[in-house]
Order: structure tokens, then C-alpha cells, then sequence
């Protein structure tokens, strides 16, 4: 219980803090992929997709990746339809999540939760580039609240890339096969 407190605590001001932002501004600061990215900021600080480089560079792919597709089908003035799939909407989701995946496996920089935010901009829930560039802000200010949290409660949190690996300890079991 005592463990879960941290996190839970961490994640309920720092989305209030944008949330307020967002109410301030009229700016969509808070939306469905910063849940899934806060978790790993605040549950796990030390998984390598936690890692404000990961962060920052998966949501941008998942952006732009979003963003070529609405380009491929044409799609950049049709809004979000959810209840009503047309083809060209597939597509557009098929090739921003099938971009982003790859994207972020070829960079070598995984963070999951962008596989939310390029549908999020395919299918057409936040598409116009204002928007977009609010969708950054957002993980910009949520990687720095999780910086600044992770940091205040003393936790091990990287400063832009993951912690590296432990050295692995030398394997006994080949010393003793060879002797």
C-alpha cells in the first residue's frame, strides 16, 4: 500500500497542474496517452520508456507519424468520426501505428504509450497542427513535472537518457566448467 502511495500521489498533482493549465488556456493538455506515459514517469521512473529522452522522442514520432498519415489519406480537414470507420481512416491508423512502431524500434528510443498519441492524431481526434504542437507541450510539461517529482522524493530518476544497464557479474558457472 505505502508503494502505491508515491505514484498515486504524483500522478493526482501533476495532472491536476495541467489539467489547470489546460482549463486556463483552452489548450488540450490533457489527453488519453499522457495516462499510460504519467504511469511509467511515476510507477516505474527507471524503466528505460520512462526516461524523459524515451518520452519526448516516442511522442514525437507518434506526432509526426500521425501526421504523415492524415497527409497520406487526406484527412487533415475531416474530423474524428469514432463511431462511423472508413477506409481511409483505417488506413491513416494502420500506417501512423505500423510508422511509430517502427519509428521507435529502428531510433532505439521505445515508449509505448505514443502508440496512443499517433492514433490519437490518425484517427482524428487532434489534428490541426495547433493542436499538435500542444500535444508536445503537454509531454514536455509532464516529463518536467516527473523530473521534478521523481527528483524532490528522492527517486533515481535519469536527467534525459535510462540508466544503464548493471555490468553483468561474471558467470561462475563457465569458471567452474573450465576448471
Amino acid at each position: 500500500m505505502r508503494a502505491a502511495l508515491r505514484p498515486a500521489v504524483s500522478v493526482l498533482l501533476t495532472m491536476f497542474v495541467l489539467g489547470g493549465l489546460a482549463v486556463a488556456t483552452g489548450a488540450p493538455l490533457v489527453f488519453p496517452s499522457l495516462g499510460p506515459t504519467a504511469y511509467l514517469l511515476f510507477a516505474t521512473p527507471s524503466h528505460p520508456a520512462a526516461s524523459p529522452r524515451n518520452a519526448l522522442s516516442g511522442h514525437l514520432v507518434g506526432v509526426v507519424s500521425g501526421a504523415v498519415a492524415l497527409t497520406a489519406f487526406g484527412l487533415w480537414e475531416v474530423p474524428a468520426d469514432l463511431a462511423n470507420a472508413t477506409w481511409a481512416r483505417v488506413g491513416a491508423a494502420a500506417l501512423a501505428l505500423t510508422l511509430t512502431c517502427g519509428g521507435m524500434v529502428w531510433s532505439g528510443l521505445p515508449h509505448p504509450p505514443a502508440g496512443a498519441t499517433t492514433l490519437i492524431v490518425a484517427l482524428g481526434v487532434l489534428r490541426t497542427p495547433a493542436h499538435l504542437a500542444v500535444v508536445l507541450a503537454g509531454v514536455v510539461l509532464l516529463v518536467a513535472a516527473g523530473w521534478v517529482v521523481n527528483r524532490a522524493a528522492g527517486v533515481p530518476y535519469p536527467a534525459w537518457r535510462p540508466a544503464a544497464p548493471p555490468e553483468a557479474a561474471p558467470d561462475n558457472r563457465l569458471r567452474r566448467a573450465s576448471a
